[in-house]
């Protein structure tokens, strides 16, 4: 009889005002287990780094999928959190040598896949699969929000990681939007609507 494959599936990024969604797919290794997995927001930056190595390291399979905020805007930000977990799971897929058996998804919804899906709320604190999920996709989004920090120095990008703080709503008032700012987020919109006048 063959092994059962079960992905866990986690997103970073529905609340921010800028960058992409990001979202994680993880089938553990039994064999290889990884000690500490819990969900990422309840780890420190470095602890959080650690256990992504980890991850990539010892875990079956792994993938990382996301939508753009071109993507986030033409077609809402919950069916681009579906795309980008659809996304994950395909790119896992690829190194595991095909769709696994099950993905248990974090939140109350799922993707449309061709595979047995679960939603579970709070899955992030129930199931390591689903933790080392949100570590993928947390650090993953987080390295992508540096970058854009130095090309985009003046928005705060490595202090708010594009969530919507007073620096931020400060930054846009002052400079208006950058490429990757969400232009369906009303706190964006309005900015925009600002400066366009």
């Amino acid at each position: 009889m063959s092994l059962i494959w079960v992905c866990g599936v986690d997103e970073a990024g529905r609340g921010p005002l800028a960058g992409s969604v990001v979202a994680g797919a993880v089938v553990l290794d039994p064999e290889n287990p990884i000690a500490g997995l819990k969900d990422s927001k309840k780890l420190s930056a470095a602890r959080r780094e650690f256990l992504f190595e980890q991850i990539l390291l010892k875990a079956k399979a792994w993938g990382i999928g996301e939508a753009s905020p071109a993507e986030i805007d033409e077609i809402n930000i919950l069916q681009a959190t579906m795309l980008a977990m659809r996304r994950a799971i395909e790119d896992l897929s690829t190194r595991l040598g095909g769709w696994p058996d099950k993905a248990l998804i974090d939140g109350n919804r799922c993707p449309e896949l061709p595979i047995s899906a679960e939603a579970i709320i709070k899955g992030d604190t129930k199931e390591p699969a689903i933790s080392a999920a949100s570590i993928l996709a947390k650090v993953t989004r987080d390295r992508q929000m540096m970058a854009l920090h130095e090309l985009h120095p003046q928005y705060g990008f490595a202090q708010h990681m594009g969530y919507p703080t007073e620096v931020h709503f400060a930054a846009l008032k002052e400079y208006g939007a950058c490429d990757q700012h969400r232009r369906s987020f009303s706190p964006v919109r309005n900015v925009l609507a600002l400066h366009s006048r």
